[in-house]
């Protein structure tokens, strides 16, 4: 089936038609997590939203290289070129090397997404992996005359670079007016301009993380590893870029002014940015009380939840809202997004055992087209979710006998379902994932020892407490803890 789709690129502001470079190979860099903490919701958001169009591209025929980085270095406090590197400060926190805190979560994070069905990247390349390609690259913009060095840190010239370029391009923003309402900053004479940003800074000698370099021993600013490494494995200009909305402003802005400064090209072609999360319709955010982390989400361990929800049911909630819209959390949306992915599950078991009549009363043909055209607008699954919907309608009307359905639109019944609910949309029939289901209660009582042994008996109780409300109980003995189902 022929389609053309149809992406929102933040560049142009405007849907346009999908062309890759070079079909049917697609290549997708998205701003993966940076190491320091749990992955929280808002995160999670935006890895399932390019789960869902990595997932749709390889359906319709691309062999995609999706390249999502980890971020182990560089990411300054404020994602301003001041304060601690937030890995760093973390080590120092918690007594331990930097690394330390990057396997952790690491860990955790791969943890989460393998939970919420997320497929892995193509490529999941590091900062601190790619130093001599972020020097190279600092190298080819100073010799350019693009930027320049002072004391050893080197500074990417934003209104040198303006005079051929235009910086605000991703957010249709004018330099004078981002100018004017930039403040000046502490502690940044160094820059000959408020836009300017780090390409390289010289570390301090309490710095943990520091590489040598040209120009001092330092480590690369944050900007600079996205660059580097979606032009090591993507090449100089591909398909797609993305992230969150957050990213857009001053990320994005940067990593487009390295790569036209360095290479001469827009990086990527379409530019792809999710929406924010909300809370009963407040922002989602820890000085609000309202932010919570998957596994809270999990066990219903959080004041503003009555309940835990299973990884599919957060998953399809997810879904339901266009990846460009505000997704607003509260129980009564969880509720009826848990009765609706149960809704979709059932008419999946039901599927197979559907029995095909010599004369059928339904035509799945225009459904599927539906189903297609949701996708191709945008990537719309609220709508591609809809469409379902009718397709589960239509298998238990032919399970209750209602409705008759012959062999050729009951292959194309199941065709559809496996390929959309599953390939598609990403969902797994938990009832059935039963060795799914020991490593999540293994994932939350781990986080339950690491509350113990860090004496935070509040969350551990919290967490028994909240396992015990969905139904396993927790026993403590000297070999450690075991869960059983109440």
């Amino acid at each position: 089936m022929q389609q053309k789709l149809f992406i929102y690129n933040t560049l142009a502001r405007k849907k346009e038609e999908f062309k890759a470079i070079n079909p049917p190979f697609a290549g997708m860099y998205v701003c993966g997590p940076t190491v320091y903490s749990d992955v929280h919701l808002g995160n999670c958001r935006t890895f399932i939203s390019f789960d869902l169009i990595f997932r749709y591209l390889t359906h319709l025929g691309y062999k995609v290289r999706y390249v999502r980085n980890i971020t182990d270095a560089g990411h300054l406090e404020g994602d301003t070129d001041e304060g601690e590197d937030k890995i760093s400060k973390k080590a120092k926190l918690a007594q331990l090397e930097p690394m330390e805190i990057v396997q952790k979560y690491t860990v955790d994070f791969h943890q989460i997404m393998q939970i919420f069905n997320v497929k892995p990247p193509s490529i999941e390349p590091t900062a601190t992996g790619h130093i001599i390609e972020q020097i190279e690259l600092v190298k080819t913009i100073l010799e350019k005359g693009l930027a320049y060095e002072v004391n050893g840190s080197v500074y990417f010239d934003v209104e040198k670079y303006n005079q051929s370029h235009n910086y605000g391009i991703l957010n249709n923003r004018n330099l004078e007016d981002m100018l004017n309402n930039t403040r000046n900053l502490g502690g940044q004479e160094e820059k000959r301009g408020k836009l300017d940003f780090a390409l390289w800074i010289k570390a301090k000698p309490e710095h943990l993380m520091k590489w040598p370099s040209p120009w001092s021993i330092g480590f690369p600013g944050w900007h600079l590893e996205c660059s580097a490494m979606s032009n090591k494995y993507l090449g100089e200009q591909f398909d797609i870029h993305g992230g969150g909305m957050d990213l857009a402003p001053t990320h994005h802005t940067n990593e487009i002014a390295q790569n036209e400064a360095a290479c001469g090209k827009m990086p990527a072609n379409y530019w792809i940015h999710t929406n924010m999360l909300t809370v009963n319709g407040q922002k989602m955010s820890k000085s609000l009380g309202n932010s919570f982390l998957p596994e809270e989400l999990f066990t219903g361990n959080h004041s503003l939840l009555n309940k835990g929800y299973s990884p599919m049911t957060v998953r399809f909630f997810m879904l339901q809202a266009h990846y460009r819209s505000t997704l607003d959390f509260s129980n009564d949306a969880l509720d009826a997004s848990e009765k609706g992915f149960k809704r979709m599950m059932n008419a999946f078991a039901l599927a197979p055992g559907l029995q095909a009549s010599a004369n059928g009363e339904i035509e799945i043909g225009p459904l599927q087209q539906r189903c297609y055209e949701a996708m191709n607008d945008d990537f719309n699954s609220p709508v591609l979710i809809a469409e379902l919907f009718e397709v589960c309608r239509l298998v238990n009307s032919v399970h209750d006998q209602k409705l008759k359905i012959d062999r050729k639109n009951l292959d194309l019944l199941r065709q559809l379902l496996q390929h959309f609910v599953i390939d598609v949309l990403g969902l797994k029939d938990e009832s059935a994932a039963s060795d799914e289901l020991p490593k999540v209660l293994d994932f939350v009582i781990n986080l339950r020892s690491e509350a113990k042994t860090n004496q935070d008996y509040a969350t551990s109780d919290k967490i028994r407490q909240g396992m015990q409300k969905i139904g396993y109980q927790l026993k403590d003995s000297k070999e450690g803890t075991t869960w059983t189902k109440i």
